[in-house]
């Protein structure tokens, strides 16, 4: 990659494209309903609908509301449309983020710096409780923010045990976490429960509702058994959301929502001794893509509550119809009892390695996730997945079979790979050698691994030959 040089003259924009073009061959083919995460595309139509609201906007910066008082509209009214349909009053106050990630992080801070200001007592090692089941963006919140996490374990039905974490909570709490639903289970953890203990102790309480919030709402709409989740639940301080999940906008856009602004003015950071003059955020970021808000607001306007529960019902169709065709399959259980479209399923055969079942389905050309703890394949449903379910089940059936006559396929590929990396004992290992995987990716030679000469074997392989040469160190 050293040679890699701004080109000393610059080229033609259709070649750029054609360019560009090439790049994208190999990307995951979302379009043909085969990808299960990542995308949550409507069509070419819808897209391209999203690319105008997008591109009207593509050069305007929410850093300065002042500057430009429409992005500001936008994400008063997003906001305040979220607000509502998560049920808050007209109290609730928040901010539009870059995605989920930026929507964990925020509240860490803003609770930490809140418990310092309210409390009688100096909090000198701040910690969070969290499910095990909660989502990574959380760990990493708590470790960029000096914030301890403390771990509650997940009941039978894979929701967190609330009794676990009124015993944790001790004088360095600053924050309940909880989803809804889980992002490995799609399950909806016991809200209400889990708010009566945070209003008992007097310690906020945030849903992760990134995945659902969304979602959630149309699904208890149509009748389904939805636990209470949102703002109705006393002791729900703050909720997150993301419009470009099953809000359908264009990447880049979540929500932050705080009960009131008692709450949320701990994540305003202001300095005023800047020479270049003073500076003032409401979130993580500086510069701000004024298209990511622009069509966010399109978006939820263009479906409006009509088109949100219609894409609602065809999703939850889908999910009933994948759900029952996993479970006609004796080898298969699906885990859990999810409360949407998210769901995960294993297997309970011995002879039936799921992770192999993964890596026969990946053969029929579809892109499978895996999950740990239990071993598991997953899926996130959206309405597109409708024209494809059918062909799912099939696919799932024949690879079940052939795996089950096949054992050998669970010490092959990235079966063997997913095996080792969910069963191995030294987590500190395998934490040790992803790292190493990432620093090659973004070091100075840059490269993708499977695209030199020297390095033609996928990342993951490259990681179990790390993994298992450790491993037989140890002799496990």
């Amino acid at each position: 990659m050293e040679n890699i040089r701004i080109p000393e003259k610059g080229l033609e924009y259709k070649q750029v494209l054609e360019i560009m073009r090439g790049y994208k061959k190999d990307d995951a083919n979302y379009k043909d309903s085969k990808t299960w995460s990542l995308v949550y595309y409507l069509g070419e139509e819808y897209t391209q609908f999203l690319k105008d609201a997008y591109t009207l906007f593509f050069s305007e910066n929410a850093l300065n509301p002042i500057a430009f008082k429409s992005l500001k509209q936008f994400e008063a009214e997003v906001i305040r449309m979220t607000a509502n349909m998560l049920n808050g009053n007209e109290n609730v106050v928040g901010t539009m983020t870059s995605g989920g990630t930026e929507s964990c992080l925020l509240p860490v801070v803003t609770y930490r710096d809140f418990a310092k200001a309210k409390r009688k007592i100096w909090i000198k090692k701040p910690e969070m409780i969290a499910p095990e089941s909660i989502h990574v963006g959380w760990e990493k919140a708590a470790h960029y923010f000096g914030v301890k996490m403390r771990h509650v374990p997940l009941d039978s039905t894979r929701r967190a045990d609330a009794g676990a974490i009124e015993k944790l909570i001790n004088k360095n709490t600053i924050l309940i976490v909880a989803s809804a639903p889980t992002y490995p289970h799609g399950v909806v953890d016991p809200i209400e429960d889990i708010g009566a203990i945070a209003l008992k102790h007097n310690i906020p309480f945030h849903v992760d509702s990134c995945l659902g919030g969304f979602l959630l709402p149309f699904v208890e709409k149509l009748g389904y058994p939805v636990p209470k989740f949102d703002f109705r639940v006393p002791g729900v301080t703050s909720m997150s959301a993301d419009v470009h999940k099953y809000g359908f906008a264009a990447k880049g856009a979540s929500t932050i929502l705080y009960r009131n602004m008692d709450y949320m003015k701990y994540q305003i950071y202001v300095y005023t001794e800047w020479p270049g003059g003073i500076y003032a955020a409401s979130g993580l970021l500086g510069t701000r893509p004024g298209g990511a808000i622009a069509a966010a607001w399109a978006a939820m306007n263009a479906l409006g509550q009509d088109g949100y529960l219609e894409r609602a019902r065809i999703t939850m169709d889908t999910t009933k119809k994948l759900i029952a065709g996993i479970r006609s399959i004796p080898e298969l259980e699906v885990v859990g009892t999810p409360h949407m479209s998210v769901f995960a399923y294993g297997s309970r055969s011995k002879k039936v390695n799921i992770y192999a079942v993964g890596d026969q389905m990946e053969a029929k050309g579809w892109n499978i996730d895996r999950v740990q703890k239990p071993m598991a394949l997953h899926a996130m449903v959206t309405p597109l997945h409708e024209r494809v379910a059918d062909k799912y089940i099939a696919d799932l059936k024949e690879s079940v079979e052939y795996v089950k006559s096949h054992p050998a396929l669970a010490t092959k590929g990235n079966a063997a790979l997913y095996g080792v990396v969910a069963n191995i004992p030294f987590r500190g290992m395998v934490k040790k050698n992803v790292q190493k995987m990432i620093e090659e990716m973004y070091g100075k030679d840059g490269k993708i691994p499977g695209t030199g000469a020297e390095e033609d074997e996928p990342l993951v392989m490259k990681i179990a030959s790390r993994l298992l040469t450790y491993i037989g160190r140890f002799k496990v």
